[in-house]
């Protein structure tokens, strides 16, 4: 019995002991049986790093090429560098007396074309030697030519109306009316030709009457009244509003949002999407 109370015990008190953290110190150093063993590296001969290529000073030096032109025959001698490109070179090109525009050049070396995003040193070009200059036909630019007026263009532009508006602030316009008129003579001019006119008469609107009109049907009074009638005239309900919308409809260039909601609210006729 007493041996395996001290099992028990014993037992109990590693199963503590393995639940506490684990505390090295700080010049802790593990046992050699319990490294890894290191794994043999071959040594292996590297060749030396190759050396850099010191730039020639003579790939950058200035060259004279030659550029001839056969039609029209032209020939021009410049200097340039190796370094530069075929579009700088053009440019060279262009800036010489009587030299052709950049967009018209076009430059072949032993049959093949330069292009102008590359450098001179990477094709086979030496100093002295002759690159074919081909021109190439720019596009004519044509300019737009001015129109002139028709007489019945001046006609409309010395009679256009002037149109005066009411100090009120009210959206309405009258429209100008457009009035055709005939020949003096009677017969239909050989041209074809109808001269035009705007009646300015009717251009001019009072003030004064277009306030007086507004402020009356801006009052819910007034299409209360108006409702009732239509109730009267109309067998049935659904009839006085549809004819109501449509008195409403017409009016409403000349009131706001805010008169129109009074309206609808003093008089209890409510539109399409509450408006």
């Amino acid at each position: 019995m007493a041996d395996q109370a001290e099992q028990a015990f014993l037992r109990v008190y590693i199963n503590t002991l393995s639940t506490q953290p684990i505390t090295y110190k700080d010049d802790y150093q593990q046992p050699p049986e319990n490294s890894l063993k290191k794994v043999p590296v071959l040594q292996i001969s590297l060749p030396a790093p190759p050396r850099r290529k010191q730039a020639d000073p003579s790939s950058s030096a200035p060259i004279t090429l030659t550029f001839k032109s056969l039609k029209p025959p032209a020939s021009y001698t410049v200097q340039v560098h190796p370094t530069d490109t075929v579009a700088a070179v053009k440019a060279v090109l262009a800036a010489q007396s009587g030299g052709p525009p950049v967009a018209a050049q076009r430059l072949l070396h032993k049959g093949k074309a330069l292009a102008d995003g590359k450098l001179l040193k990477e094709y086979p070009i030496t100093a002295g030697d002759t690159v074919n200059l081909v021109l190439k036909a720019l596009p004519a630019t044509s300019t737009p030519t001015p129109t002139s007026a028709t007489p019945t263009d001046s006609a409309m532009s010395n009679n256009k109306p002037t149109m005066s508006l009411p100090t009120g602030g009210s959206r309405h316009q009258r429209i100008p009316s457009v009035v055709l008129s005939p020949s003096p003579s009677g017969e239909t001019p050989s041209g074809g030709d109808i001269t035009l006119t705007l009646d300015n008469a009717t251009t001019t609107v009072d003030a004064q009457e277009l306030s007086a009109y507004h402020a009356t049907v801006a009052k819910p009074e007034f299409w209360e009244r108006l409702l009732t009638f239509l109730r009267s005239e109309f067998t049935t309900d659904g009839d006085a509003q549809i004819a109501f919308e449509d008195f409403l409809r017409a009016s409403k260039g000349t009131l706001t949002a805010s008169e129109i909601a009074k309206i609808r609210d003093h008089v209890g006729v409510i539109g399409m999407a509450g408006t």
